[in-house]
């Protein structure tokens, strides 16, 4: 059986192949309403965050195939 932790990162992998692009906004709302709020933190630079866990096994799952584009604050399909 699969982790939530896991569930969370492959929907995160399938949106963005889906879409292309993932907005961290939007994978946040999503991860509050259908997982709770721990999987989500308040990084040092204020910004709320998916926790370190799922974005460890998302980026496993996509293996270098999203990249993180820091100043659109999304996660695109390369």
């Amino acid at each position: 059986m699969e982790s939530k932790a896991e569930e969370i990162a492959q929907w995160m992998l399938k949106e963005v192949k889906f879409a292309g692009i993932l907005y961290q906004t939007e994978a946040v709302r999503y991860i509050t309403e259908h997982y709770g709020e721990s999987y989500i933190y308040t990084n040092e630079n204020g910004n709320v965050s998916i926790s370190k866990e799922v974005k460890k096994l998302f980026k496993k799952l996509h293996g270098g195939r999203v990249a993180w584009d820091r100043d659109g604050f999304f996660w695109g399909w390369t």
